[in-house]
């Protein structure tokens, strides 16, 4: 009774069987589930390592594929800084009184030292180091000296990832800056946002240093005095 009869296998057996056969195929599942994390949020929040730094290959550092990615929509856009409670500008530019943003120009001189470039970490809309919130400060009091002065706030990212991605990611960066200013007293009107994505690099490189540089926001202004 104790042996088990040719051609036949016990019950402990063949659950041995199953929990190997289970254990070896999570193992193998395991390098697939962090793209699967990617495609369910969708918005990076599970994927800082797709772009980790610690392995050396440019193919890694790229990170997935376009179809990797779900697109986001315009509600990921109202999000934090950019939510309902602080509405875009009523008069878009080109309309009115204010140009288009072709009318727009780069700081110059003394402003040049205000409205400086403020840089961003890998897939991040928000500000790191103290550092970054004293421009912001500086720049508020220099707009609310010279109410007559209208801004344009350029958001950028680095090469990596799909262009709609960076495209939502580097408004989401503006908005934030935007946001900032009129929490500090900036009229809402006076400030504006678009987004290139990564259309335009400040470096034209593929290396860490290049895309630090170009994860970043600009500013344009238009004096009409």
């Amino acid at each position: 009774m104790g042996t088990l009869k040719e051609g036949k296998m016990s019950k402990k057996t063949i659950i041995g069987i199953l929990s190997c056969t289970c254990f070896l195929t999570g193992c193998m599942g395991n390098r697939f589930s962090v793209w699967k994390d990617s495609l369910i949020s969708s918005n990076y929040k599970k994927t800082n390592h797709l772009w980790d730094d610690a392995n050396d290959c440019y193919d890694h550092l790229l990170g997935p594929m376009e179809d990797e990615f779900i697109p986001l929509n315009d509600e990921d856009l109202q999000q934090k800084f950019s939510d309902a409670a602080i509405p875009p500008p009523k008069n878009n530019p080109g309309e009115g009184r204010l140009p288009g943003i072709e009318g727009f120009n780069r700081p110059k001189g003394l402003e040049s030292e205000i409205f400086r470039t403020l840089y961003f970490n890998t897939d991040k809309d928000i500000l790191e180091g103290k550092s970054y919130y004293q421009i912001i400060d500086q720049i508020s009091q220099h707009l609310k000296k010279n109410p007559q002065l209208f801004i344009f706030v350029e958001g950028h990212c680095d090469e990596r990832g799909p262009e709609q991605y960076n495209l939502s990611l580097g408004a989401r960066r503006a908005n934030y800056i935007r946001s900032m200013l009129i929490q500090k007293g900036v009229h809402p009107e006076r400030v504006h946002t678009v987004s290139y994505g990564k259309e335009k690099p400040a470096i034209q490189e593929r290396s860490r240093e290049a895309w630090a540089k170009n994860r970043r926001t600009e500013f344009k202004i238009y004096n009409p005095s």
